[in-house]
């Protein structure tokens, strides 16, 4: 039997060939991520006696054409977690990290390991796509919130508090009453220096132009509030320029954030499991989503508590002798994207207080127990996640099944 380790990178890859007791039938060598390469890959792979299996790290994105142009040609592929690699064979006291022994030490990884090898299976286009919209997701809500934090910043040095002058909730395009109402009236002295009639019409007139909903005592409130303030920033043309600057900022990433969500529900509601998934407890159409782009396809996992540690919620054990811990702390070694999804679900369990939801009632049983915040709710993350393996495993196997 033939163990391949590939040890992936950017652009090419380290490959080495071992076989039981230590016979390295072929030393490291490169391979460009190129066509050229992986054909010269291929043929040299094609002359190697008896069972091959390639083993390689699932890291980023770099393994992916290789494991799918390997696997398209017949061969056994198989993508493991970079830590259980990083574990194993730690049995020295030098300390080597060059890709030529990662490629070694993957490979005999894979012989080790040989009968436990998993063969990588590729996603389908359209989880694919939903997984890389929620990953950019991810990316653009971080910038959100880091552009409406600083437009707070600036606004509370020319109208201290504006953003808590509205509650009204966001529209469907990302947009806010109160980053609308600061993008015009960016000062205090635009609201107190013009009279209360004067101000009353102009902002009468922005509502209109804004289509929000005009109430008649809003603006003798708002007047009231703003003679009361101390802006620490001048009303000049730099001022004004800053903040609408950082108005416009945060108003182009809210947009393109709500049609990513929208774009992922679309997407989302196309996979068999959606309308199982969003019938769970605290899910909807925006966590929904995440949550399936995240976990992928749910038959991938052998059990329910490989989906679990996939998402490290796990807590574990820890023993010796006559010591047993009673508490541990998750895992965390799992996809942190879909650990934030949960811990989403499980805050909007808290709120709405569903009494027929079994994760609920599991929280609240442990919230009443004393348990401390974060135990908890790891606790009902590692519920749920059990729960969602058996229904959709469950509806997709009553899928499958032939009329």
């Amino acid at each position: 039997m033939n163990a391949v380790g590939i040890d992936v990178s950017k652009g090419k890859s380290m490959v080495s060939i071992a076989r039981p007791f230590g016979e390295i039938v072929a030393k490291p060598f490169n391979v460009p991520h190129t066509s050229t390469g992986m054909q010269d890959l291929l043929s040299r792979l094609a002359t190697l006696q008896g069972d091959t299996r390639i083993i390689m790290e699932h890291t980023g994105r770099y393994y992916e054409p290789v494991a799918e142009k390997l696997s398209s040609a017949g061969f056994f592929v198989c993508a493991v977690n970079p830590k259980l690699i990083c574990d194993y064979g730690n049995n020295t006291l030098r300390k080597v990290k060059t890709d030529k022994a990662d490629s070694l030490k993957i490979a005999r990884y894979g012989l080790d390991n040989w009968q436990d090898l998993r063969q990588h299976t590729g996603m389908d286009k359209k989880r694919e796509q939903l997984k890389l919209m929620n990953r950019q997701f991810d990316f653009y809500m971080k910038q959100k919130t880091a552009a409406k934090n600083n437009l707070i910043a600036l606004v509370d040095q020319t109208y201290p508090g504006a953003n808590a002058l509205f509650t009204s909730p966001a529209r469907p395009d990302g947009s806010q009453k109160w980053v609308d109402f600061v993008a015009s009236f960016w000062h205090a002295d635009c609201v107190r220096k013009i009279g209360a009639k004067a101000f009353s019409e102009r902002y009468h007139k922005w509502c209109l132009r804004n289509s929000y909903y005009f109430q008649p005592d809003k603006p003798e409130k708002i007047l009231a509030a703003s003679k009361e303030l101390l802006p620490t920033l001048p009303k000049d043309a730099m001022t004004k320029l800053l903040v609408q600057q950082a108005v416009k900022q945060l108003n182009t990433i809210s947009a393109l954030v709500e049609q990513l969500r929208a774009e992922m529900n679309r997407l989302a509601s196309e996979l068999p499991e959606y309308p199982i998934v969003l019938a769970m407890g605290g899910v909807g159409p925006s966590l929904g989503p995440q949550i399936m782009a995240e976990i992928g396809d749910v038959t991938r996992f052998a059990h329910r508590g490989s989906l679990t540690a996939f998402a490290g919620v796990d807590p574990g054990v820890s023993q010796s002798g006559t010591f047993e811990a009673k508490s541990r702390h998750a895992s965390k070694r799992g996809s942190a994207q879909l650990r934030k999804a949960l811990f989403q679900v499980m805050s909007v369990l808290l709120k709405t207080a569903p009494q027929d939801d079994p994760v609920f009632r599991f929280l609240d049983k442990k919230r009443a127990e004393g348990k401390q915040y974060y135990v908890y709710m790891t606790a009902g993350m590692n519920k749920f996640l059990r729960i969602y393996y058996g229904r959709v495993k469950e509806y997709l196997a009553s899928q499958a099944k032939p009329e």
